[in-house]
């Protein structure tokens, strides 16, 4: 057990409670309520008259994560991290991968946006990769469950904030880039630098491996030397042929000039660089090509990302699509599988970047046959604001406004003719909205399963 805790409640008898001071909480305050819990030593910026020893810091956050990384990250160095970064393509990747391990005998870890998994353990979490205690919580976890393999996505803040601090990764994987919180980096470049500072937790062999179809890719390979590249044209594993089905890929590709077939559960063109992502990471860390694909029939796509139910004669597909990129590529991956309609429901979140929310408005409408624009957890921003931002961007009329966004998928559905497929945008794996500061439950799938159960 890790001695260290940063939350009161959390406290177990022995350990050691930091209070440390936040945007809008002091821990300082909570001191009394850690000690009742069985605290036996405090860490804190300020002398405090209580009935355990205390030891005054400057700086408690700083203290802690250096006081964490010294004592803890050596127990993590036989653990296999891999840390997969990229603006899209993340979350399906490592979960692949996790899936992928554990199908083949190796028992894994995942975590990430769609929480920490460790054989039947599920925790939720509330970042995609969550502050530094909780990383080191959840690899300790996986340590004494006896995993051999932890796969995490990285998230720019993850870096940024040292989320990732003191850990070394056996493998590394870069998806692409594509604009992105800028609310929090302001540039693209500083974006870009921020994923290129993954390199430096590499152990000395470790293998960075890299989409060559993103020009960011050839920053990674000028600062790295032992890169691997997936993708089109000449690359370590080279994409040759794909045919995209409802429902399945076939997908032709090479490794080492030898040429390789095979069927995924995955739909749609970037769940080919996806399949890859994972396959390249298993072949570099010593799994064979054939073993791989022996599996592959057993992996699927994590809940919200390309989900396809069907509705009346056509399809209802859910996907966590949020940044310009990924609605132009999920819009546009669909609309070459159907010759029927693509209806798109779609928002933006509030209280996070608003650069790209006319972008995401003009996208929508313009790839798309119609577009109902909804809330997509407002959060403490005026949902009109969020919808006069998005509209900026719209240069066509094929649109309606709902704000409710359960009448909106209703209204989708009923929308649905012979060959349609409505996009349900956004959300992907929530199960959620988030109005002011209260998370109301609202889950797409479940929209979905009501409307086909009325019928």
């Amino acid at each position: 057990m890790i001695k260290y805790e940063t939350n009161s409640k959390n406290i177990k008898p022995g350990q050691t409670f930091v209070a440390i001071k936040g945007y809008t909480v002091d821990g300082h305050d909570y001191i009394d309520s850690a000690i009742k819990n069985g605290a036996s030593e405090i860490i804190a910026e300020k002398n405090i008259d209580v009935s355990v020893p205390v030891t005054v810091v400057e700086n408690s956050a700083k203290y802690f994560q250096e006081k964490l990384v010294k004592e803890y990250s050596d127990n993590f160095k036989n653990l296999k991290i891999i840390g997969i970064t990229g603006t899209n393509g993340k979350t399906t990747s490592a979960y692949l991968a996790y899936q992928m391990f554990n199908a083949i005998g190796k028992k894994a870890a995942y975590i990430g946006t769609i929480g920490f998994m460790c054989g039947d353990y599920y925790e939720p979490l509330a970042n995609t990769c969550p502050e530094i205690l909780t990383v080191y919580k959840l690899l300790d976890y996986a340590l004494k469950n006896n995993c051999e393999y932890v796969v995490m996505e990285i998230s720019s803040h993850a870096i940024e904030l040292n989320r990732i601090d003191g850990l070394k990764f056996s493998a590394c994987l870069f998806t692409n880039l594509t604009e992105d919180h800028l609310d929090f980096h302001k540039t693209m470049e500083n974006y870009m630098n921020c994923k290129l500072k993954l390199i430096n937790y590499l152990k000395d062999d470790g293998v960075m491996i890299v989409n060559h179809d993103d020009k960011v890719s050839e920053k990674f390979q000028e600062r790295f030397k032992n890169c691997k590249t997936f993708g089109t044209g000449k690359c370590d594993y080279e994409i040759k042929k794909y045919d995209i089905y409802p429902d399945h890929t076939d997908l032709d590709f090479l490794v080492n000039g030898n040429e390789y077939h095979v069927t995924t559960n995955l739909t749609s063109k970037f769940n080919v660089y996806n399949y890859l992502t994972m396959f390249s990471m298993l072949h570099e860390l010593g799994i064979s090509c054939k073993e791989i694909i022996n599996n592959t029939k057993k992996i699927y796509a994590p809940k919200g990302r390309c989900e396809t139910y069907k509705v009346k004669d056509g399809f209802a597909v859910i996907d966590y699509a949020h940044t310009p990129d990924a609605v132009l590529k999920v819009i546009t991956a669909y609309k070459e599988l159907t010759k029927g309609k693509i209806i798109t429901v779609i928002g933006c979140g509030g209280d996070r970047d608003p650069i790209k929310r006319p972008i995401m408005g003009e996208i929508a409408s313009t790839y798309s046959d119609y577009v109902i624009f909804t809330d997509d957890n407002p959060r403490t921003e005026d949902h009109k604001k969020i919808m006069d931002d998005i509209l900026t961007g719209v240069k066509t009329n094929n649109y309606e406004i709902c704000f409710d966004r359960k009448e909106a998928i209703k209204k989708a559905l009923d929308l649905i003719n012979k060959n349609d497929i409505v996009l349900l945008l956004g959300k992907g794996h929530e199960d959620y909205q988030i109005i002011g500061h209260n998370k109301i439950h609202l889950d797409d799938s479940e929209e979905i399963a009501k409307y086909n159960k009325k019928r």
